[in-house]
């Protein structure tokens, strides 16, 4: 009896090991496939995206997206040398910003508008790979197609570039962009932004400004402990990303007596209604927003201030 016992046993043994192994090789398979890239544009539609956009437009897109302030190279004074190395600091290990001039080789010259869309809209590489949430694709998600065609389209307009930044210095696990796709799936919310007829085009012009363009979230809000931002904090101040002081709250609890004029000014000229003028990482973002028509500083303005009074994020 006791032999018969046995025998069930080690047959019971190889049974389990079995379903183990099926069940681990599963689940592996399930989240590889749920982490997978998934670029905006595949198959036919790169084709039908176009590669023609307005350049002049672009360029507004170019100041609204703040994308100098990463992109130009450090060390020089020209904002639209765009060979990236900008080296940004996280709790996660250092970053650092690609080229994104027209060179060929160490540039996004032999990209397509298409392949720009990817990488703003879902945060996928032309290589098929999840780029890191520094890149602020979880604002740029709302762009609309045809202003990433004429972003683009300005891009080309610009000087090479030649050389390469360094590679990330981003430490084990974190260093598999695969485990990008998870933290996408939480944080990575795509739905366009629906125009709000009843509040106005200046608001809805704000609101895309902000929420897509301009991406003032991204820094004006708390992170938790895998970068996501809490939705609590939205707009209420946060920790700067490289840990160098705290992005204000911008909400009107954070702004009180401000006028839409007053916050109009501010990002033109970089002074507040008490005659503060604002430096740090705030003053390239500056640089650009003064670049904009006026128009759309009041729209920024009016969109900022219907936000919903938050008390501060603590620092």
């Amino acid at each position: 009896m006791d032999t018969a016992r046995h025998a069930r046993s080690f047959a019971v043994r190889p049974r389990r090991s079995i379903y183990f192994v099926l069940a681990t090789l599963v689940i592996g398979i399930a989240a590889w496939l749920i982490s997978a890239p998934r670029p905006a544009l595949s198959g036919p539609e790169r084709a039908e995206f176009g590669n023609s956009g307005d350049a002049r437009n672009g360029q507004l897109i170019f100041a609204a997206a703040d994308c100098a302030s990463c992109h130009a190279s450090p060390g020089q004074p020209d904002r639209l040398r765009l060979g990236g190395g900008l080296a940004l600091a996280s709790p996660f290990g250092t970053l650092r910003v690609p080229n994104i001039s027209p060179d060929p080789g160490d540039g996004i010259g032999s990209w397509t508008a298409a392949d720009l869309a990817n990488a703003l809209l879902t945060g996928v590489s032309p290589a098929g790979k999840h780029y890191y949430p520094a890149l602020p694709y979880t604002s740029y998600t709302h762009m609309r197609p045809s202003d990433v065609r004429d972003l683009m389209a300005y891009l080309r307009t610009l000087p090479p570039v030649q050389g390469r930044p360094p590679p990330h210095d981003i430490a084990f696990p974190l260093n598999i962009r695969r485990f990008v796709g998870f933290w996408k799936l939480l944080y990575l919310d795509s739905k366009p932004l629906r125009e709000a007829p009843e509040r106005g085009a200046p608001w809805n012009r704000g609101r895309y400004l902000v929420e897509a363009l301009a991406h003032c979230a991204e820094c004006h809000s708390s992170r938790n402990v895998i970068g996501g931002i809490e939705s609590w904090t939205r707009f209420a101040g946060g920790e700067d990303p490289e840990g160098a002081g705290f992005a204000p709250n911008i909400t009107p609890t954070g702004l009180p007596g401000w006028s839409r004029a007053d916050l109009a000014t501010f990002l033109r000229t970089g002074t507040t209604p008490d005659v503060r003028t604002v430096g740090s990482s705030m003053a390239g973002v500056l640089t650009n927003t003064a670049l904009l028509p006026e128009a759309d500083r009041q729209a920024i303005a009016t969109y900022v201030l219907s936000l919903p009074g938050r008390p501060t994020s603590q620092p």
